[in-house]
């Protein structure tokens, strides 16, 4: 069971991406927990990383602090969804 609100985290975290780094809709939709983001999507380089959390503040009214931001947070799509819903729920 999935906590108040974490499907439009996710929902959120998916457009970003998918606004963020210009994949397509249906490749995002595909995305599972277990899915590489950080060194196996090419569209996702250091400069993307900082749009896409950027972006994340503003869609979701967080804030990143640069002490959070760190490989693993970015290693999958589960992990970053589950850190956009530890920030914009927690």
């Amino acid at each position: 069971m999935q906590p108040d609100g974490s499907l439009q985290v996710e929902d959120t975290v998916r457009a970003v991406l998918r606004d963020v780094l210009g994949l397509s809709a249906d490749r995002v939709a595909e995305f599972r927990a277990d899915t590489p983001l950080f060194g196996a999507l090419p569209e996702l380089d250091s400069l993307a990383v900082a749009g896409v959390l950027t972006e994340l503040e503003d869609r979701l009214g967080i804030l990143i602090e640069d002490d959070e931001v760190d490989g693993e947070m970015l290693e999958s799509f589960g992990a970053l969804t589950r850190f956009a819903a530890a920030k914009a729920l927690g």
